[in-house]
C-alpha cells in the first residue's frame, strides 16, 4: 500500500458513492449509462472470485465486497427499482463489441493459462474500456449533469492515481504488470477529453456540453 494507491482507491470509491446518492437521492437514473454499469459489475465478479480462495487483508477483503455489492446495487437501481427513468434510447452502445474482443485477449495474453488468471486478466482488459457506453451516451445526448460529471471525473481519477501507484512500485519494489499498466493507460486515455472539459467548465460552474 502507498499514498497513490489508497488515494486512488479513495478516489473509486467516491465515485460509487457519488453516483449511487444520485440515483437515491433523485429517484432517477437519468443520464447514466446502465450497459456501463453492467460491465463493472461483470468486471468485479470476474475479478474477485479469489474471495473465495484468497484472504489477504480485511481492507482487501472488505473492497472487493463493497465494490461487487455496489455494483449490483446500481444495476438493481437501474433496472429494476427506478426503471422508468433509464434512458434506454440513448443507451445504445453494443457491449458485445467489448465483451468478445477482452475474452479473445484475456485467452490470448495472459500471465498464465488458468481459469482464475484468465478470469482476472478479462477483468482488466474490460475494465479498460468499460466505460465507453456512459462516455458514448453523454457524447450522444450532448451533456451531462454536474453530479454525474463528478462521478465521471473520479472514476478517471482513480485510474490516473494507479499509474502513479505502479510507477512509485516499479521505483520502490522493481514491480510491474505490463497487461495492468497498458490497459490502465488506454483507460485514462478514454478519460482525457472529458477531464479538459470538466476543468474548463464544470468547475466554472458551467452545463458540460460535448460537441456532436
Amino acid at each position: 500500500m502507498n499514498i497513490f494507491r489508497l488515494t486512488g482507491d479513495l478516489s473509486h470509491l467516491l465515485a460509487i458513492v457519488i453516483l449511487l446518492l444520485k440515483i437515491w437521492k433523485t429517484r432517477s437514473c437519468a443520464g447514466i449509462s446502465g450497459k456501463s454499469q453492467i460491465l463493472f459489475l461483470i468486471v468485479f465478479v470476474s475479478r474477485y472470485l479469489d474471495l473465495l480462495t484468497n484472504f489477504i487483508s480485511l481492507y482487501n477483503t472488505v473492497m472487493k465486497l463493497f465494490f461487487i455489492s455496489s455494483a449490483a446495487a446500481t444495476v438493481y437501481l437501474m433496472y429494476v427499482k427506478f426503471k422508468a427513468t433509464y434512458d434506454g434510447n440513448h443507451d445504445t452502445f453494443r457491449i458485445e463489441f467489448l465483451l468478445g474482443p477482452c475474452i479473445l485477449l484475456a485467452l490470448v495474453l495472459n500471465h498464465e493459462f488458468s481459469v482464475m488468471e484468465i478470469l482476472w486478466t478479462f477483468s482488466i482488459y474490460l475494465e479498460s474500456v468499460a466505460i465507453l457506453p456512459q462516455l458514448f451516451m453523454v457524447s450522444k445526448t450532448g451533456e451531462a449533469e454536474s453530479i454525474t460529471s463528478h462521478y465521471l471525473f473520479a472514476l478517471g481519477s482513480y485510474r490516473a492515481l494507479y499509474i502513479l501507484n505502479w510507477i512509485y512500485r516499479y521505483y520502490s519494489e522493481s514491480f510491474y504488470d505490463i497487461i495492468a499498466i497498458v490497459a490502465g493507460c488506454v483507460q485514462t486515455i478514454l478519460y482525457c477529453d472529458f477531464f479538459y472539459l470538466y476543468i474548463t467548465k464544470v468547475l466554472k460552474g458551467k452545463k458540460l456540453q460535448l460537441p456532436a
